[in-house]
């Protein structure tokens, strides 16, 4: 058994009981299905969570995929994440439509907007807190974590901002937050090859994108019916393609316009231990991670500015037994 980063709010998890789930060996070449994932109290807003699966838990370094909204958070409090931890990964924020403020241990105090990546790297450790802002009425987006491999997993703290400018390719508009696709490339560092990119469809069009055969690719529709590998995907579904294909075939099977993230890069060669949010390679290594956030050290260090609900989000028990690597699935 491995530990699924359970989830509470966004980029945090604020449950207080993280589940599990076995994480075997997959040959899974289809279309995961999401489950939907409540955040908060009574009037929750749901999630739609596609990455990790039993089924498959990784497309290339990318290890966790929620999908939310639209959703009117006039009624329902909006966000208000506390300074909550992570370790060994990076988190990538993208928004379609809605204002989040985020701060962090780096020092940075940025803004989140549609349509422009806020890619941060907690390395070694950092903790963030996440604010929906006054002037938003509708959330919507993804939430996005990338594994980062054991040389570079104790890494310095960083964050990097990019606003991708659209490009128009038959029928489509493409936006490359990472990665390069379609004559666009993505100046942001990235520690494994990866690939992100906002796809827009116009109705009933067709694309065929050349991407790089050494990686596996999931598109995960955002809104409309967009077909992959001769599946309709339903919103928050994520087609999976194996490595081994040079070409990617899209087609908007709807009479409106569709959207989707595609993501992508070589299959992540080594073993993963997820739980909360931390990334590590063994429980060791969670259970140390999660102490050290419990002793408020410095790993971690201090979020400034933040004036919400409480001062930072305490860390829920281990689950009984020994946390287990989480093996790469077969393509």
């Amino acid at each position: 058994m491995v530990a699924e980063p359970g989830y509470g709010e966004f980029m945090s998890n604020t449950d207080a009981a993280p589940t599990e789930v076995t994480c075997a060996n997959s040959k899974f070449t289809g279309v995961l299905h999401p489950r939907e994932v409540p955040l908060g109290g009574p009037r929750a807003m749901l999630v739609r969570r596609t990455l990790p699966q039993r089924d498959r838990s990784m497309i290339g370094a990318w290890c966790f995929a929620d999908h939310y909204g639209p959703q009117d958070i006039r009624t329902g409090g909006g966000m208000d994440v506390p300074p909550h931890p992570h370790t060994g990964l990076q988190t990538v924020s993208w928004l379609f439509d809605g204002l989040i403020e985020h701060r962090d241990s780096a020092g940075v105090h940025a803004t989140v907007r549609p349509g422009e990546l806020n890619l941060m790297t907690a390395g070694a450790g950092i903790c963030h807190s996440e604010v929906s802002m006054p002037e938003t009425s509708i959330l919507h987006g993804v939430q996005l974590w990338v594994a980062l491999p054991d040389a570079a997993r104790d890494t310095d703290r960083d964050f990097a901002h990019y606003a991708p400018a659209p490009r128009a390719v038959d029928g489509a508009t493409v936006r490359v937050f990472l990665g390069e696709l379609a004559e666009s490339r993505s100046p942001v560092h990235t520690f494994t090859p990866l690939l992100g990119a906002q796809i827009d469809l116009d109705a009933g069009s067709a694309l065929t994108l050349d991407v790089d055969p050494a990686f596996e690719h999931g598109v995960l529709l955002d809104q409309g019916a967009i077909e992959v590998c001769g599946t309709t995907l339903a919103v928050a579904e994520l087609a999976y393609q194996a490595p081994g294909s040079a070409q990617l075939h899209l087609a908007n099977r709807g009479d409106s316009p569709a959207r989707a993230i595609l993501l992508g890069g070589p299959p992540f060669p080594e073993e993963l231990v997820m739980w909360w949010n931390f990334v590590g390679r063994s429980h060791d290594d969670i259970a140390a991670y999660r102490e050290l956030w419990q002793a408020n050290d410095a790993r971690f260090g201090d979020v400034h500015g933040y004036a919400g609900r409480i001062a930072r989000l305490p860390a829920p028990p281990l689950p009984n037994g020994r946390l287990k690597p989480r093996p790469r699935p077969s393509s």
